[in-house]
Protein backbone atom coordinates (compact mmCIF):
# COMPACT_ATOMS: atom_id res chain seq x y z
CA UNK A 1 0.00 0.00 0.00
CA UNK A 2 3.08 2.50 0.96
CA UNK A 3 4.49 2.11 -2.65
CA UNK A 4 1.00 3.04 -4.20
CA UNK A 5 0.74 5.96 -2.43
CA UNK A 6 4.24 6.48 -3.56
CA UNK A 7 3.30 5.90 -6.78
CA UNK A 8 0.70 7.60 -7.05
CA UNK A 9 1.24 10.69 -9.07
CA UNK A 10 2.06 8.77 -11.88
CA UNK A 11 -0.91 6.72 -11.35
CA UNK A 12 -2.94 9.91 -11.58
CA UNK A 13 -1.63 11.06 -14.78
CA UNK A 14 -2.60 7.68 -16.30
CA UNK A 15 -5.95 7.76 -15.26
CA UNK A 16 -5.92 11.68 -17.55
CA UNK A 17 -4.34 9.73 -19.93
CA UNK A 18 -7.14 7.50 -20.26
CA UNK A 19 -9.60 9.66 -19.54
CA UNK A 20 -8.65 12.17 -22.42
CA UNK A 21 -8.63 8.83 -24.77
CA UNK A 22 -12.26 7.71 -23.76
CA UNK A 23 -13.43 11.39 -24.25
CA UNK A 24 -11.71 11.63 -27.17
CA UNK A 25 -14.24 9.07 -28.66
CA UNK A 26 -17.18 11.75 -28.23
CA UNK A 27 -17.84 15.34 -28.62
CA UNK A 28 -16.68 16.87 -25.19
CA UNK A 29 -16.60 20.82 -24.78
CA UNK A 30 -12.87 22.26 -24.67
CA UNK A 31 -14.04 23.77 -21.28
CA UNK A 32 -14.72 20.10 -19.63
CA UNK A 33 -11.62 18.52 -20.70
CA UNK A 34 -9.37 21.66 -19.35
CA UNK A 35 -11.54 21.16 -16.13
CA UNK A 36 -10.62 17.39 -15.95
CA UNK A 37 -6.70 18.19 -16.60
CA UNK A 38 -6.60 20.84 -14.03
CA UNK A 39 -7.77 18.53 -11.27
CA UNK A 40 -5.95 15.29 -12.37
CA UNK A 41 -2.71 17.66 -12.13
CA UNK A 42 -3.62 19.09 -8.93
CA UNK A 43 -4.35 15.95 -7.56
CA UNK A 44 -1.16 14.47 -8.94
CA UNK A 45 0.63 17.57 -7.46
CA UNK A 46 -0.85 17.13 -4.04
CA UNK A 47 -0.21 13.70 -3.95
CA UNK A 48 3.77 14.22 -4.72
CA UNK A 49 3.69 16.74 -2.10
CA UNK A 50 1.85 14.44 0.33
CA UNK A 51 4.96 11.58 0.11
CA UNK A 52 7.90 14.40 0.46
CA UNK A 53 10.29 13.07 2.14
CA UNK A 54 9.28 9.30 1.78
CA UNK A 55 11.81 6.82 0.12
CA UNK A 56 11.11 3.76 -2.09
CA UNK A 57 12.08 1.74 -5.01
CA UNK A 58 10.40 -0.04 -7.85
CA UNK A 59 10.88 -1.81 -11.24
CA UNK A 60 13.86 -3.81 -9.44
CA UNK A 61 15.27 -0.42 -7.93
CA UNK A 62 15.51 1.08 -11.61
CA UNK A 63 12.89 3.73 -9.77
CA UNK A 64 13.89 5.67 -7.04
CA UNK A 65 11.08 7.80 -5.05
CA UNK A 66 12.94 10.24 -3.10
CA UNK A 67 12.89 14.03 -1.92
CA UNK A 68 14.41 15.29 -5.11
CA UNK A 69 11.68 13.21 -7.90
CA UNK A 70 8.62 14.29 -5.75
CA UNK A 71 9.99 18.24 -5.68
CA UNK A 72 10.32 18.03 -9.06
CA UNK A 73 7.36 16.27 -9.78
CA UNK A 74 5.36 18.92 -7.86
CA UNK A 75 6.74 21.24 -10.47
CA UNK A 76 5.73 19.19 -13.34
CA UNK A 77 2.17 18.71 -12.58
CA UNK A 78 1.73 22.12 -11.66
CA UNK A 79 3.29 23.17 -14.82
CA UNK A 80 0.76 21.10 -16.68
CA UNK A 81 -1.98 22.58 -14.45
CA UNK A 82 -1.22 26.02 -15.26
CA UNK A 83 -0.08 25.38 -19.11
CA UNK A 84 -4.34 24.37 -19.10
CA UNK A 85 -5.10 27.45 -17.05
CA UNK A 86 -3.39 29.63 -19.28
CA UNK A 87 -5.42 28.71 -22.41
CA UNK A 88 -8.82 27.73 -21.94
CA UNK A 89 -11.20 26.86 -25.14
CA UNK A 90 -7.67 26.06 -26.73
CA UNK A 91 -8.19 28.70 -29.67
CA UNK A 92 -5.19 27.21 -31.56
CA UNK A 93 -5.59 23.59 -31.72
CA UNK A 94 -7.64 21.85 -34.33
CA UNK A 95 -11.45 21.17 -32.68
CA UNK A 96 -11.41 18.41 -33.50
CA UNK A 97 -8.15 16.95 -31.99
CA UNK A 98 -8.83 18.78 -28.75
CA UNK A 99 -9.67 15.68 -26.49
CA UNK A 100 -6.35 14.26 -28.23
CA UNK A 101 -4.52 16.95 -27.61
CA UNK A 102 -4.80 16.95 -24.07
CA UNK A 103 -4.26 13.32 -24.01
CA UNK A 104 -0.54 13.71 -25.56
CA UNK A 105 0.60 16.45 -22.74
CA UNK A 106 -0.63 14.15 -20.40
CA UNK A 107 1.56 11.63 -22.01
CA UNK A 108 4.74 14.08 -22.07
CA UNK A 109 4.01 15.01 -18.67
CA UNK A 110 3.98 11.26 -17.90
CA UNK A 111 7.31 11.04 -19.12
CA UNK A 112 9.02 13.64 -17.37
CA UNK A 113 7.68 12.37 -13.93
CA UNK A 114 9.07 9.28 -14.89
CA UNK A 115 12.11 10.81 -15.94
CA UNK A 116 12.19 12.66 -12.24
CA UNK A 117 12.65 8.83 -10.62
CA UNK A 118 14.82 7.14 -12.92
CA UNK A 119 18.00 5.76 -11.86
CA UNK A 120 18.89 3.57 -14.46
CA UNK A 121 20.36 4.36 -17.72
CA UNK A 122 18.02 1.93 -19.75
CA UNK A 123 14.88 3.75 -17.97
CA UNK A 124 16.08 7.01 -18.05
CA UNK A 125 16.00 6.69 -21.72
CA UNK A 126 12.87 5.36 -21.89
CA UNK A 127 11.28 7.91 -19.68
CA UNK A 128 12.72 10.78 -22.04
CA UNK A 129 11.55 8.82 -25.45
CA UNK A 130 7.63 8.93 -23.76
CA UNK A 131 8.35 12.44 -22.94
CA UNK A 132 9.34 13.26 -26.66
CA UNK A 133 7.73 11.68 -28.91
CA UNK A 134 4.35 12.64 -27.59
CA UNK A 135 4.73 16.26 -28.32
CA UNK A 136 6.05 14.71 -31.98
CA UNK A 137 2.15 14.05 -32.36
CA UNK A 138 1.56 17.28 -30.58
CA UNK A 139 3.35 19.98 -32.82
CA UNK A 140 0.67 19.74 -36.11
CA UNK A 141 -1.87 20.13 -33.87
CA UNK A 142 -2.60 23.61 -34.89
CA UNK A 143 -5.40 25.18 -36.67
CA UNK A 144 -3.05 27.03 -39.25
CA UNK A 145 -3.71 25.04 -42.30
CA UNK A 146 -2.68 27.90 -44.92
CA UNK A 147 0.63 27.76 -43.55
CA UNK A 148 1.51 24.21 -42.43
CA UNK A 149 4.36 25.20 -40.80
CA UNK A 150 3.52 22.83 -37.55
CA UNK A 151 4.32 20.51 -40.01
CA UNK A 152 7.55 21.52 -40.57
CA UNK A 153 8.19 22.42 -36.64
CA UNK A 154 7.40 18.93 -35.82
CA UNK A 155 9.57 17.01 -38.42
CA UNK A 156 12.56 19.16 -37.08
CA UNK A 157 11.63 18.20 -33.64
CA UNK A 158 11.65 14.69 -34.29
CA UNK A 159 15.07 14.53 -36.18
CA UNK A 160 16.66 16.61 -33.85
CA UNK A 161 15.57 14.84 -30.97
CA UNK A 162 16.35 11.61 -32.94
CA UNK A 163 20.42 12.87 -33.41
CA UNK A 164 20.23 13.62 -29.69
CA UNK A 165 18.57 10.07 -28.91
CA UNK A 166 21.44 8.45 -30.92
CA UNK A 167 24.33 10.13 -29.05
CA UNK A 168 22.93 9.79 -25.80
CA UNK A 169 22.62 6.01 -26.31
CA UNK A 170 26.12 6.14 -27.61
CA UNK A 171 27.20 7.90 -24.33
CA UNK A 172 25.70 5.30 -22.49
CA UNK A 173 27.32 2.27 -24.10
CA UNK A 174 30.53 3.68 -23.00
CA UNK A 175 29.48 4.54 -19.80
CA UNK A 176 28.04 0.85 -19.64
CA UNK A 177 31.59 -0.33 -20.94
CA UNK A 178 33.71 1.36 -18.74
CA UNK A 179 31.75 0.61 -15.57
CA UNK A 180 29.60 -2.50 -16.06
CA UNK A 181 26.69 -1.50 -14.88
CA UNK A 182 23.60 0.44 -16.03
CA UNK A 183 22.77 1.40 -12.54
CA UNK A 184 23.31 4.95 -11.34
CA UNK A 185 24.24 3.80 -7.54
CA UNK A 186 26.90 1.56 -9.10
CA UNK A 187 28.30 4.11 -11.12
CA UNK A 188 28.81 6.71 -8.54
CA UNK A 189 31.38 5.50 -6.82
CA UNK A 190 33.54 4.27 -9.56
CA UNK A 191 32.87 7.82 -12.17
CA UNK A 192 34.59 9.75 -10.14
CA UNK A 193 38.29 7.83 -10.77
CA UNK A 194 37.54 7.27 -14.53
CA UNK A 195 37.08 10.51 -15.24
CA UNK A 196 40.26 11.55 -13.78
CA UNK A 197 42.20 8.53 -15.14
CA UNK A 198 40.47 7.32 -18.36
CA UNK A 199 40.16 9.37 -21.57
CA UNK A 200 37.25 7.78 -23.03
CA UNK A 201 34.95 8.91 -19.57
CA UNK A 202 34.56 12.59 -20.66
CA UNK A 203 33.18 12.41 -24.10
CA UNK A 204 31.05 9.64 -22.69
CA UNK A 205 29.55 12.07 -20.36
CA UNK A 206 29.16 14.56 -22.98
CA UNK A 207 27.62 12.43 -25.28
CA UNK A 208 25.38 10.59 -22.29
CA UNK A 209 23.97 14.18 -21.40
CA UNK A 210 23.00 15.25 -25.15
CA UNK A 211 19.86 13.86 -25.19
CA UNK A 212 18.93 16.74 -21.66
CA UNK A 213 20.85 19.21 -23.45
CA UNK A 214 18.16 18.83 -26.35
CA UNK A 215 15.28 19.19 -23.70
CA UNK A 216 17.28 22.07 -22.51
CA UNK A 217 18.01 23.78 -25.84
CA UNK A 218 22.08 24.18 -24.73
CA UNK A 219 24.02 24.97 -27.49
CA UNK A 220 25.16 22.96 -29.71
CA UNK A 221 21.46 21.35 -29.64
CA UNK A 222 19.39 24.21 -29.89
CA UNK A 223 19.05 24.56 -33.53
CA UNK A 224 15.61 23.52 -33.45
CA UNK A 225 14.35 25.31 -30.79
CA UNK A 226 13.20 28.59 -32.91
CA UNK A 227 11.39 26.87 -35.58
CA UNK A 228 9.41 24.58 -33.56
CA UNK A 229 8.37 27.38 -30.79
CA UNK A 230 7.34 29.37 -34.10
CA UNK A 231 5.49 26.35 -35.57
CA UNK A 232 3.71 25.01 -32.75
CA UNK A 233 0.45 26.40 -31.95
CA UNK A 234 0.98 29.05 -28.61
CA UNK A 235 -0.81 26.41 -26.12
CA UNK A 236 2.18 23.99 -27.48
CA UNK A 237 4.68 26.30 -27.43
CA UNK A 238 4.13 27.09 -23.85
CA UNK A 239 4.42 23.62 -22.74
CA UNK A 240 7.51 22.72 -24.89
CA UNK A 241 8.88 26.13 -23.27
CA UNK A 242 8.99 25.06 -19.86
CA UNK A 243 7.95 21.46 -18.71
CA UNK A 244 10.97 19.25 -20.48
CA UNK A 245 13.41 22.17 -19.42
CA UNK A 246 12.31 21.10 -15.92
CA UNK A 247 12.55 17.57 -16.76
CA UNK A 248 15.88 17.68 -18.07
CA UNK A 249 16.99 19.65 -15.10
CA UNK A 250 16.50 16.95 -12.48
CA UNK A 251 18.25 14.52 -14.64
CA UNK A 252 21.51 17.06 -15.16
CA UNK A 253 21.61 17.03 -11.65
CA UNK A 254 21.43 13.36 -11.07
CA UNK A 255 23.99 12.72 -14.20
CA UNK A 256 26.69 15.29 -13.35
CA UNK A 257 27.40 14.59 -9.44
CA UNK A 258 28.13 11.15 -10.77
CA UNK A 259 31.66 12.32 -11.58
CA UNK A 260 31.89 14.15 -8.18
CA UNK A 261 32.40 17.82 -7.17
CA UNK A 262 36.25 18.29 -8.50
CA UNK A 263 37.30 20.21 -10.95
CA UNK A 264 37.42 18.09 -14.24
CA UNK A 265 38.17 18.60 -18.00
CA UNK A 266 34.24 17.18 -17.70
CA UNK A 267 33.30 20.79 -15.85
CA UNK A 268 35.19 22.44 -18.06
CA UNK A 269 33.40 21.33 -21.15
CA UNK A 270 29.96 22.09 -19.61
CA UNK A 271 31.61 25.44 -18.25
CA UNK A 272 32.39 26.04 -22.44
CA UNK A 273 28.89 24.78 -23.27
CA UNK A 274 27.29 27.12 -20.82
CA UNK A 275 28.75 30.20 -21.90
CA UNK A 276 28.49 29.64 -26.01
CA UNK A 277 25.03 28.99 -25.63
CA UNK A 278 23.97 32.02 -23.45
CA UNK A 279 25.86 33.80 -25.85
CA UNK A 280 24.38 32.85 -28.54
CA UNK A 281 21.32 33.01 -27.22
CA UNK A 282 21.09 36.68 -26.49
CA UNK A 283 23.01 37.95 -29.77
CA UNK A 284 20.39 36.36 -31.76
CA UNK A 285 17.44 37.55 -29.48
CA UNK A 286 18.63 40.99 -30.30
CA UNK A 287 17.52 40.96 -33.89
CA UNK A 288 14.41 38.67 -33.09
CA UNK A 289 10.80 40.28 -33.87
CA UNK A 290 8.65 37.83 -33.75
CA UNK A 291 7.53 37.49 -29.87
CA UNK A 292 8.09 32.99 -29.75
CA UNK A 293 11.29 33.39 -31.88
CA UNK A 294 12.58 35.60 -29.34
CA UNK A 295 11.84 33.43 -26.43
CA UNK A 296 13.05 30.68 -27.91
CA UNK A 297 16.81 32.32 -28.22
CA UNK A 298 16.21 33.54 -24.78
CA UNK A 299 15.76 29.95 -23.49
CA UNK A 300 18.88 28.99 -24.95
CA UNK A 301 20.57 31.72 -23.23
CA UNK A 302 18.96 30.40 -20.24
CA UNK A 303 20.12 27.22 -20.73
CA UNK A 304 23.38 28.42 -20.50
CA UNK A 305 22.99 30.22 -17.01
CA UNK A 306 21.52 26.50 -15.44
CA UNK A 307 24.14 25.07 -16.14
CA UNK A 308 26.64 26.91 -14.37
CA UNK A 309 24.54 26.29 -10.92
CA UNK A 310 24.68 22.71 -12.17
CA UNK A 311 28.73 22.21 -12.80
CA UNK A 312 29.06 24.09 -9.53
CA UNK A 313 28.70 21.01 -7.94
CA UNK A 314 27.60 22.48 -4.56
CA UNK A 315 24.74 22.51 -2.43
CA UNK A 316 24.12 26.19 -3.32
CA UNK A 317 24.64 25.82 -7.39
CA UNK A 318 22.77 22.28 -6.95
CA UNK A 319 19.62 23.75 -5.11
CA UNK A 320 20.01 27.11 -7.02
CA UNK A 321 19.46 25.23 -10.44
CA UNK A 322 15.93 23.83 -9.13
CA UNK A 323 14.86 27.30 -8.04
CA UNK A 324 15.80 28.88 -11.15
CA UNK A 325 13.95 26.08 -12.92
CA UNK A 326 11.10 27.26 -11.05
CA UNK A 327 11.12 30.71 -11.65
CA UNK A 328 12.13 29.69 -15.52
CA UNK A 329 8.55 27.81 -15.44
CA UNK A 330 6.43 30.60 -13.84
CA UNK A 331 8.35 33.96 -16.12
CA UNK A 332 7.65 31.93 -19.26
CA UNK A 333 4.40 30.87 -18.80
CA UNK A 334 3.47 34.23 -17.84
CA UNK A 335 4.74 35.48 -21.17
CA UNK A 336 3.19 32.91 -23.44
CA UNK A 337 -0.25 33.29 -21.14
CA UNK A 338 0.14 37.20 -22.55
CA UNK A 339 0.62 35.83 -26.01
CA UNK A 340 -2.17 33.08 -25.78
CA UNK A 341 -4.79 35.98 -25.37
CA UNK A 342 -3.89 38.55 -27.32
CA UNK A 343 -3.67 36.35 -30.28
CA UNK A 344 -7.54 35.98 -31.20
CA UNK A 345 -6.90 33.43 -33.29
CA UNK A 346 -4.17 31.83 -32.20
CA UNK A 347 -1.60 33.34 -34.40
CA UNK A 348 1.94 34.33 -33.97
CA UNK A 349 2.57 37.79 -32.37
CA UNK A 350 5.35 40.08 -33.30
CA UNK A 351 6.41 43.14 -31.36
CA UNK A 352 4.13 45.57 -33.02
CA UNK A 353 1.71 43.46 -32.25
CA UNK A 354 2.07 44.93 -28.23
CA UNK A 355 1.73 48.49 -29.10
CA UNK A 356 -1.00 50.10 -26.77
CA UNK A 357 -1.26 46.69 -24.65
CA UNK A 358 -1.35 48.95 -21.83
CA UNK A 359 -4.68 50.57 -22.69
CA UNK A 360 -6.22 47.33 -24.28
CA UNK A 361 -5.70 45.28 -21.34
CA UNK A 362 -3.73 46.67 -18.11
CA UNK A 363 -3.42 43.35 -16.90
CA UNK A 364 -1.89 41.48 -19.70
CA UNK A 365 0.53 44.63 -20.36
CA UNK A 366 1.51 44.22 -16.33
CA UNK A 367 1.85 40.37 -16.64
CA UNK A 368 3.93 40.82 -19.88
CA UNK A 369 6.33 43.04 -18.00
CA UNK A 370 6.92 41.58 -14.76
CA UNK A 371 7.72 38.32 -16.85
CA UNK A 372 10.08 40.18 -19.14
CA UNK A 373 11.71 41.93 -16.19
CA UNK A 374 12.05 38.32 -14.62
CA UNK A 375 13.69 37.39 -17.62
CA UNK A 376 16.01 40.05 -17.24
CA UNK A 377 16.98 39.28 -13.89
CA UNK A 378 15.78 42.92 -12.54
CA UNK A 379 14.77 42.68 -8.49
CA UNK A 380 12.91 42.38 -7.12
CA UNK A 381 11.78 39.55 -9.68
CA UNK A 382 12.48 35.59 -9.09
CA UNK A 383 14.49 36.02 -12.23
CA UNK A 384 17.21 38.42 -10.43
CA UNK A 385 17.53 35.88 -7.05
CA UNK A 386 17.84 32.71 -9.21
CA UNK A 387 20.43 34.40 -11.55
CA UNK A 388 22.04 35.92 -7.82
CA UNK A 389 21.83 32.23 -6.52
CA UNK A 390 23.71 30.39 -9.41
CA UNK A 391 26.36 33.25 -10.33
CA UNK A 392 27.38 32.83 -6.36
CA UNK A 393 27.56 29.29 -6.07
CA UNK A 394 30.00 29.52 -9.28
CA UNK A 395 31.85 31.84 -7.97
CA UNK A 396 32.42 29.80 -5.06
CA UNK A 397 33.14 26.89 -6.83
CA UNK A 398 36.31 28.60 -8.16
CA UNK A 399 34.56 29.90 -11.90
CA UNK A 400 34.66 33.62 -11.45
CA UNK A 401 35.29 33.87 -15.24
CA UNK A 402 32.34 32.09 -16.08
CA UNK A 403 30.51 34.30 -13.76
CA UNK A 404 31.99 37.59 -15.66
CA UNK A 405 31.07 36.13 -18.53
CA UNK A 406 27.20 35.07 -17.53
CA UNK A 407 27.26 38.93 -16.24
CA UNK A 408 27.98 40.23 -19.45
CA UNK A 409 26.08 37.83 -21.21
CA UNK A 410 22.73 39.05 -18.61
CA UNK A 411 23.43 42.47 -19.20
CA UNK A 412 22.81 42.07 -23.12
CA UNK A 413 19.92 40.24 -22.34
CA UNK A 414 18.31 43.36 -20.83
CA UNK A 415 17.87 45.10 -24.21
CA UNK A 416 15.48 42.79 -25.62
CA UNK A 417 13.34 42.02 -22.70
CA UNK A 418 12.71 45.97 -22.54
CA UNK A 419 12.30 46.21 -26.05
CA UNK A 420 9.42 44.18 -25.08
CA UNK A 421 8.36 45.88 -22.60
CA UNK A 422 8.63 49.02 -24.46
CA UNK A 423 6.48 47.91 -27.25
CA UNK A 424 3.92 46.86 -24.57
CA UNK A 425 4.00 50.51 -22.85
CA UNK A 426 5.86 53.17 -24.82
CA UNK A 427 4.18 53.11 -28.11
CA UNK A 428 1.31 54.99 -29.22
CA UNK A 429 -2.19 53.22 -28.93
CA UNK A 430 -3.22 51.07 -32.43
CA UNK A 431 -6.81 51.82 -31.71
CA UNK A 432 -7.14 48.54 -31.27
CA UNK A 433 -10.28 46.96 -29.03
CA UNK A 434 -10.29 46.26 -25.14
CA UNK A 435 -9.47 42.88 -24.58
CA UNK A 436 -12.00 41.04 -21.99
CA UNK A 437 -10.89 38.20 -20.03
CA UNK A 438 -13.08 36.39 -17.77
CA UNK A 439 -12.64 35.80 -14.03
CA UNK A 440 -10.34 32.68 -14.17
CA UNK A 441 -8.79 34.48 -16.32
CA UNK A 442 -7.87 37.45 -14.79
CA UNK A 443 -6.53 35.41 -11.87
CA UNK A 444 -4.29 33.68 -13.09
CA UNK A 445 -2.22 36.95 -14.51
CA UNK A 446 -2.72 37.99 -10.56
CA UNK A 447 -1.08 34.30 -9.79
CA UNK A 448 1.54 34.74 -12.07
CA UNK A 449 2.48 38.36 -11.12
CA UNK A 450 2.45 37.32 -7.27
CA UNK A 451 4.53 34.35 -7.49
CA UNK A 452 7.34 35.31 -9.59
CA UNK A 453 7.46 38.68 -7.15
CA UNK A 454 6.78 37.00 -3.65
CA UNK A 455 8.89 34.02 -4.51
CA UNK A 456 12.04 36.57 -5.91
CA UNK A 457 11.80 38.47 -2.74
CA UNK A 458 11.03 35.64 -0.07
CA UNK A 459 13.38 32.42 -1.45
CA UNK A 460 13.97 31.16 2.05
CA UNK A 461 11.34 28.31 1.86
CA UNK A 462 11.73 26.79 -1.54
CA UNK A 463 15.41 26.55 -1.03
CA UNK A 464 15.64 24.91 1.94
CA UNK A 465 12.92 22.37 0.15
CA UNK A 466 15.35 22.62 -2.17
CA UNK A 467 18.54 22.03 -0.23
CA UNK A 468 16.89 19.06 1.07
CA UNK A 469 15.89 17.18 -1.96
CA UNK A 470 19.80 17.34 -3.04
CA UNK A 471 20.85 16.15 -0.16
CA UNK A 472 20.28 12.91 -1.30
CA UNK A 473 22.71 12.96 -4.69
CA UNK A 474 25.94 11.36 -4.31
Amino acid sequence: MEIVLLFLPELILIALTLFCFFASLGRPSAGLIQGAVIVFTAAAAISAAATFGQEGFLFFEAYKIDTLSQLFKVIICLGLLLVAWSGPGLKGIESNLRPEYYMFLAISTFGLVLMSSSVELLTIFLALEIASYAMVVAIPFRNEAATRTQFEAAIKYILFGAAASGLTLFGMSYIFGLTGTTYLVEIAPLLPELVATQPLAIPAMVLLLCGFFYKLALFPLHFWTPDVYEGAANETTGFLATLPKVGAVILLLRLVTLAGVDVTALTWALGILAVVSMTVGNLAALVQGDLKRLLAYSSVAHAGYLMLGIMAGNPLGMAGAIYYALGYLLMNLACFYVIYHLSPSGGNLSLDDLQGLYRRSPLLAMTLAVGAFSLAGIPPTIGFTGKFLIFTSAYQAGFAGLVILALINAAISIFFYLKVVRAAYLTSDDGGAAIRLGIGTRSLGVVFIASIVLVGVLPQGFMALARQAVAVLP
